[in-house]
């Protein structure tokens, strides 16, 4: 084909519906314009001779703190650390301060990433028992990813914890809701549970039945409202296999870190800094959820980014904030799992874009397509590396898995044809957009 585009992906590894291809891809005005083998000219070539070119990573899940929590991260530097670790939109939660729960407070949001922002985006709006009726009309502003649920208390202040409240929320719109499924009322009851300066005994008190229960409880109130639901960080096999039956109207996400860490091992090490909502369980729990993630129930993996500072985890436990960074090493993590056997390509590619795509009705991302936007991640399969601090991008400054040797790293995250990051350096500026979907389209 010959031609004129704006940017030419050449001699890659191009990962298609259908599978991979060795194939050149053309772009024009940010979407994807033709692929094939192109002796075109184009203001730009990237060659990626040895290299994987996937569809733009889509984080569902992370906290970048702005407004009102700056001091642990913002939305450039959160940002600038998911195009670092190859993510080319996210979807942003509405814990602040204050809470993203008003159209003031998203158009607010919208305002702060246009342009600072280094990856594309979308935020949530945050359901309360004071805004349930008005959530209707929220959900549907552009820009807005859906409602989320906060059934069990974490950083911040959202919470609707029981039944009526819960229905109020389901009965109001029709996007499907994002779910923080954890029961409120029995981790109040296992609050003794806590040791002081233990935080192995977090997941003692944050029990499995604090989430089975709840996830038992949306379950029901979502299909007695004809509601779709997501639920999001499982972290038991039990709830797995308990989704299975209900994937006409529940779709779920893990997490990198609880495939990854195990409890026995995670807490000695790491502290406080190991401690997150849901917690890290145990082995056995891990070994679970890559058990169901083998029978493809998980839709999405989300990095639940959730940074606090190194001197708010350095109080003794209880004291201290749960969450941990995880956006820049999404991708990362995964493809060592990949490396060792545990998924696929299609499989991580299903959990990382086209997942996002098709239960949240993306437009025009998700997949490389002609039409599609010119969205890439790509990778250097066989590249050994390791995790520095000073690689990591978020403000917080750390991370569980800072000294971790791993097989297969981002080299280049194009967002609608722009090159944001090439071989660890950033472009000159940030060019996010907000993402669109279907729901709010017409």
């Amino acid at each position: 084909m010959t031609g004129s585009f704006d940017l030419i992906i050449k001699n890659g590894t191009v990962y298609l519906p259908g599978g991979p291809v060795a194939a050149d891809i053309g772009v024009i005005g940010g979407k994807i314009a033709a692929i094939g083998a192109f002796a075109a000219d184009a203001g730009e070539v990237i060659d990626c001779t040895g290299l994987h070119v996937l569809p733009g990573v889509i984080d569902s899940q992370v906290h970048f703190r702005e407004p009102g929590l700056e001091h642990k991260e913002d939305l450039e530097s959160g940002s600038r650390a998911a195009v670092m670790g190859g993510v080319t939109a996210v979807f942003e939660m509405p814990n602040t301060k204050p809470n993203t729960d008003t159209a003031e407070r998203v158009a607010d949001k919208l305002a702060r990433a246009h342009h600072r922002m280094w990856c594309d985006h979308a935020f949530y709006v945050g359901a309360t028992s004071a805004n349930a009726t008005m959530l209707a009309e929220l959900e549907r502003i552009p820009g807005t990813a859906g409602v989320k649920i906060f059934m069990g208390a974490s950083t911040g202040d959202l919470l609707v914890a029981d039944d009526g409240a819960l229905a109020r929320v389901l009965a109001s719109g029709k996007r499907r809701v994002a779910i923080h499924a954890e029961d409120e009322f029995r981790m109040n009851e296992r609050a003794g549970y806590r040791v002081t300066g233990d935080p192995s005994s977090h997941p003692v008190w944050r029990d499995d039945e604090s989430a089975m229960l709840a996830t038992k409880r949306i379950l029901k109130l979502a299909r007695a409202a004809k509601r779709r639901i997501h639920i999001l960080h499982i972290t038991t096999p039990a709830e797995l296999e308990l989704i299975a039956q209900h994937k006409d109207i529940a779709t779920c996400e893990l997490t990198p870190q609880h495939l990854t860490l195990a409890g026995e091992e995670a807490y000695p090490r790491l502290g406080t800094y190991a401690q997150m909502n849901p917690p890290i369980r145990s082995g056995a729990h891990r070994d679970g959820l890559w058990n169901w993630l083998a029978q493809g129930v998980p839709d999405v993996i989300g990095s639940d980014h959730a940074p606090h500072t190194i001197e708010e985890k350095a109080k003794t436990y209880p004291d201290t904030p749960s969450g941990m960074p995880g956006v820049q090493t999404l991708l990362p993590l995964l493809l060592d799992h990949m490396h060792h056997g545990r998924l696929s390509m299609q499989r991580l590619i299903d959990l990382t874009s086209a997942g996002a795509q098709r239960i949240f009705g993306l437009v025009g991302k998700g997949r490389i397509a002609a039409g599609y936007d010119a969205d890439f991640t790509i990778v250097d399969l066989k590249k050994k590396w390791t995790v520095t601090e000073d690689w990591l991008q978020s403000r917080c400054g750390w991370s569980p898995f800072t000294g971790m040797e791993l097989a297969g790293k981002p080299i280049g995250t194009v967002i609608r044809g722009n090159r944001v990051m090439w071989e660890d350096t950033l472009a000159d500026s940030a060019i996010g957009e907000p993402v669109r979907f279907e729901a709010t389209e017409f």
